[in-house]
């Protein structure tokens, strides 16, 4: 489980492909102070786990199903990439739930700077507007951001610098592709609803809320 707030930004190393995985050495520093062996890590806003690791980098493996539901294999060595660690039972939840299981890809339609702001307006899929409500929670490439608006095709978010600055949405322009993640509690209250069923504090509970 992750909170959607970006802790550095990490680089793409090496890419080696071993059929049916692909493994990804990240370049880090911050991240790789309590860093285990399983730790799960975010790239991207992907849920990923740790096999190997050393004082400046750490690898990853990306198996066949996950490449195929994000853009994992479009990456390149020097990419940089959003890197968040595992949520602590302690720590401040600064951000929304976030699982780090991509529900689909959006692409980034127009970019636009204002005084304070950034605004990107992103296409998505029917499936994850379904799911989006204004003023709701959505995680793009791992970053808990807010809804500003959304229309049938698709949605804007609006950045203070410091986000933009800290993630890799400050390289990304238009044409650019993202990983799009729906808010949890929506997908549990729209299951319940869809089977008709009473959604209780236990059954908030035992999700993790």
């Amino acid at each position: 489980m992750f909170t959607g707030i970006i802790e550095e930004l990490g680089t793409i190393q090496s890419i080696q492909k071993h059929h049916p995985t692909t493994q990804l050495t990240i370049k880090a520093s911050k991240i790789l102070d309590d860093m285990k062996i399983g730790d799960s890590i975010s790239v991207n806003g992907t849920c990923l786990t740790v096999i190997e690791f050393d004082d400046t980098s750490f690898k990853v493996d990306v198996i066949l199903g996950t490449e195929n539901k994000t853009y994992l294999n479009q990456l390149k060595s020097g990419d940089q990439v959003n890197l968040e660690r595992a949520l602590l039972a302690t720590g401040r939840l600064g951000g929304h739930f976030v699982q780090g299981h991509v529900d689909d890809i959006g692409k980034i339609l127009h970019v636009k700077q204002s005084q304070n702001e950034w605004i990107y307006t992103i296409e998505a899929p029917s499936s994850i507007l379904n799911q989006m409500i204004a003023q709701g929670s959505i995680a793009v490439d791992g970053i808990s951001l807010t809804v500003f608006s959304k229309n049938t095709t698709s949605f804007e978010i609006h950045l203070i610098p410091e986000t933009r600055r800290a993630t890799t949405l400050s390289h990304k322009t238009q044409g650019d592709v993202v990983h799009l993640e729906a808010d949890m509690l929506f997908k549990y209250v729209t299951a319940s609803i869809q089977n008709k069923k009473e959604l209780s504090m236990n059954d908030l509970l035992k999700a993790g809320f």
